[in-house]
């Protein structure tokens, strides 16, 4: 975009003689006869600079000069005074005071006013090229913000789908494994003690053969949901595969504490169930065979599982529907 110069001066003579000695620059010229004019061409454009009359009947070049000064859009525009008065210290600073960055005195010599315009033109072209850069690199940087943030949702969506089971959303085999390992190191350092149980539930073949696959999955939701809104925040809920999950039940010294807390898990799991499948509902009832171990002091990973695990199948050998301390 070629540049903009705006030549203010109430005496039509001059403004032709400045139109003559300003041809060859290039930048595209604008005139103004008076200061409400030249006010009103800054509503509409930007200009590299401004080569101001001071003496101008109704509004002087130092007001003019001043107004500019303090528009937010044009505030940085070099205004140079053309004046007969440039000998003037007076003057001078008034100038100054309102905004002007040079004084050119009349008569105009034609190389001062050239080489002047030259300067500040191409100040305004490198600063135009400086803010192209700055934009351009706000913009990259933008770009790379938002590919960052992008890119870590994508990482931890990968994280998520790899530690989660996919129908539940509950922590998968992998997940609990973690956080029961990271559990025994804490409980064996002397931390808070717990217990593991393993939930086998009773009755999920015959929903799921009867009435299908899509049934059986809404049937596990439900049941996740049902264990998890009944566990405390410190607990971890996870599905283990099939019909099968698990839970560690922080806090649990004692095996009235645990037991009392699978119980209430049993009882969640045991209540009817409505199943939306399709366009249909489906009543469903199932139990819950409950296996849960207190965690010992020396144990290891394998072994805590190991005795969760027994206990589930004794639940579900004595008659399902219960839960089992071992």
């Amino acid at each position: 975009m070629r540049p903009k110069i705006l030549v203010v001066d109430d005496t039509p003579a001059n403004l032709v003689a400045m139109r003559r000695l300003l041809a060859r620059t290039e930048a595209d010229v604008f005139e103004a006869s008076s200061g409400n004019e030249a006010l009103a061409l800054f509503l509409d454009h930007q200009f590299a600079l401004v080569l101001l009359d001071v003496n101008m009947p109704e509004m002087d070049g130092f007001e003019v000069a001043e107004f500019i000064s303090e528009a937010d859009q044009s505030g940085e525009t070099p205004i140079i005074f053309v004046t007969a008065a440039y000998a003037d210290d007076i003057n001078r600073i008034k100038g100054y005071t309102a905004g002007a960055v040079d004084y050119i005195a009349k008569p105009i010599n034609d190389v001062i006013l050239q080489s002047k315009v030259k300067i500040f033109l191409e100040l305004y072209r490198a600063r135009a090229l400086l803010q192209q850069a700055l934009d351009e690199l706000s913009l990259r940087n933008e770009q790379l913000t938002s590919e960052v943030a992008e890119r870590t949702r994508m990482e931890q969506l990968v994280r998520h789908q790899a530690t989660h089971d996919a129908l539940t959303g509950l922590p998968n085999r992998l997940l609990f494994r973690e956080r029961l390992e990271t559990s025994i190191a804490t409980a064996n350092d002397g931390g808070s003690p717990f217990a593991l149980a393993y939930i086998d539930i009773d009755g999920f073949k015959g929903v799921n053969d009867g009435h299908g696959h899509a049934a059986g999955d809404e049937l596990l939701k439900a049941i996740a949901s049902r264990i998890d809104a009944r566990t405390r925040g410190t607990d971890t809920v996870a599905r283990l595969g099939g019909d099968e999950f698990a839970v560690l039940l922080h806090g649990a010294d004692n095996a009235d504490s645990a037991l009392a807390r699978c119980q209430t898990l049993c009882d969640a799991v045991a209540e009817p169930y409505t199943l939306q499948v399709g366009n249909d509902r489906v009543p469903a009832r199932v139990g819950a065979s409950i296996g849960v171990t207190l965690f010992r002091a020396g144990t290891g990973y394998d072994d805590v599982v190991a005795t969760a695990d027994g206990a589930m199948y004794e639940a579900k050998r004595s008659g399902k529907n219960r839960c089992v301390l071992r």
